[in-house]
């Protein structure tokens, strides 16, 4: 592993999952706000997350100074999750549903993390790499990790609103890079998404590696593997 300086990681199904799902969250906090609920309402909104999550523009918004970015944050969600509920069922407390659910995944106790990540982390701060985030999470991913207890392991987070660029866009990437002075090739990012972390590291340069926990991807001749713990005997081999 001594050809690599930098160590990237994406944060959410990498790093560490939701308890539960995004539809039972969505779900269980609608039906306290007026939503009528149904035998499929569960199928029926995690279809429709999917679909809003996929059809929405990337997390990427022009304001810089805090609030104003916060803001924006906040509106861009609001449009996914009304998407979601404009095809299962608008109700008349969506608003205030809105208001609640978008803080609880604000909320450490809302995530948790895979059994290997903090000691995987560890081990490759005591090997002397440098480590990252790079992430199309929000500004809500900080009190997350500080809450999970990983933030301390990470010597720079690069998220989407904050860059103004989002994965798998090249500029996300490179602005990361330049945070920790290496090029390309000294780097490697760790993440579950062929499209965004895969096909995003690649783009830019960097030696990318799928995390594929249920081995459900489709994709010959890259670097997989099934857990964090498996990452240093890739790279030793690689």
């Amino acid at each position: 592993m001594a050809s690599y300086q930098v160590i990237f990681f994406d944060a959410a199904q990498t790093l560490f999952h939701i308890n539960g799902s995004v539809a039972e969250i969505y779900l269980q906090y609608a039906v306290r706000h007026g939503f009528r609920q149904t035998p499929t309402s569960l199928a029926s909104i995690t279809q429709a997350f999917s679909r809003a999550f996929k059809d929405a523009s990337p997390p990427v918004f022009a304001p810089t100074e805090p609030a104003a970015l916060k803001q924006s944050e906040r509106l861009w969600w609001f449009d996914i999750v009304h998407n979601v509920f404009y095809r299962v069922g608008m109700f008349e407390g969506f608003d205030e549903f809105f208001e609640e659910v978008f803080q609880v995944f604000g909320d450490p106790k809302t995530w948790k993390l895979y059994p290997e990540t903090e000691v995987v982390l560890r081990q490759l701060k005591a090997q002397g790499l440098e480590l990252g985030i790079i992430s199309n999470f929000d500004s809500r991913l900080f009190p997350v990790l500080r809450g999970l207890g990983i933030e301390q392991f990470f010597d720079t987070i690069t998220i989407s609103s904050l860059s103004q660029a989002a994965k798998p866009a090249p500029k996300i990437f490179n602005l990361a890079l330049e945070k920790h002075a290496v090029d390309p090739g000294d780097a490697v990012h760790v993440g579950d998404s062929l499209k965004e972390d895969v096909e995003g590291a690649t783009k830019a340069g960097l030696t990318s590696v799928l995390i594929d926990r249920s081995e459900a991807e489709v994709a010959p001749g890259i670097h997989r593997i099934r857990s964090l713990e498996q990452l240093q005997p890739l790279l030793t081999r690689l």
